[in-house]
């Protein structure tokens, strides 16, 4: 028993002594590490990567184990790992793009120099009309749609897909583009600072497994934009007409007219910071409720 006690107590005092020894530097470290790691295994959450998470694992396993051992087929994994970070690479080439694109639209405070001007909230504003106007039509006509908003990360390799427009937002336009027997329904309409710049584009198809089978090409290719980018999908349904909004990787359907052009505000409009601490405060209470109500 005292030995049990005396290991303990000389565990803990390595443990206290480490702790006094870390140094900023240190803290920051682990902090980057941390954040790192959070980061991967999101990636395999969104991608479905788990099975190959288990085999790189498992390579590591048996390259640490085979180690002195068995040299030949230590050898033959240690060249097979030098290979298999360039495989892993070529895999996950989307993902990373957008982790770094992700952190480039990051808020840096010496770098808004290279951010583009806000644009005049007028023109938003009677983007986001015509839009819900249009879509409101079209899902009363079962007409397929597909419009792009895009915000901070521009598509150009989308747009460069379609054919070039520089109009500005209307219900009719949009209507004329998405008419049946248009040459540029079958593909996507993409609008930047409140001007259609394309039509005709085409999107990348969503990679998840786990989408409902009832959707369509459409939706998948709404759904694959957002997860590659920060871009507001609109998508109405030619099947059912119902309204559909993808935003990163999520899909929010059978959404009314009223719902979509608030949903719309809220992701393309700039909100005070008075807005948004009050809808901060909102969904925290919210939370609280909610949690009141299970127990």
């Amino acid at each position: 028993m005292e030995l049990f006690i005396n290991a303990a107590q000389g565990l803990a005092q390595r443990y206290v002594n480490l702790a006094l020894s870390l140094q900023f530097w240190d803290f920051l470290d682990i902090l980057v590490i941390t954040f790192l790691i959070y980061r991967l295994l999101l990636l395999v959450r969104r991608t479905n990567a788990s099975r190959l998470l288990k085999g790189v694992l498992f390579v590591i396993a048996a390259l640490w184990l085979s180690t002195d051992r068995l040299r030949v087929f230590n050898y033959l994994l240690g060249f097979v790992v030098e290979w298999g970070v360039v495989a892993v690479i070529i895999l996950f080439q989307p993902e990373i793009r957008r982790i770094l694109e992700q952190m480039g639209s990051s808020s840096i405070p010496f770098l808004d120099i290279f951010k583009k001007p806000q644009v005049d909230r007028e023109i938003i504003e009677n983007a986001i009309q015509e839009t819900v106007s249009a879509c409101g039509d079209m899902s009363k006509s079962r007409t397929g749609a597909l419009i792009v908003f895009e915000r901070h990360i521009q598509l150009d390799d989308a747009l460069r897909s379609g054919t070039k427009l520089d109009a500005e937002v209307s219900s009719e336009l949009l209507k004329n583009i998405f008419f049946v027997k248009a040459p540029m329904h079958d593909g996507a309409a993409l609008v930047r600072d409140g001007r259609v710049l394309g039509a005709g584009c085409m999107l990348p198809l969503s990679r998840n497994v786990n989408l409902s089978r009832d959707l369509g090409m459409r939706h998948r290719a709404g759904i694959g934009m957002s997860e590659n980018s920060d871009a507001v999908v609109v998508l109405v349904s030619e099947e059912t007409g119902s309204i559909s909004v993808a935003v990163g990787g999520m899909l929010k359907r059978h959404l009314m007219t009223e719902t979509l052009e608030q949903l719309l505000r809220n992701e393309l409009l700039p909100q005070p910071e008075e807005g948004k601490e009050k809808e901060k405060r909102g969904w925290l209470s919210s939370l609280r409720d909610k949690g009141k109500g299970e127990k």
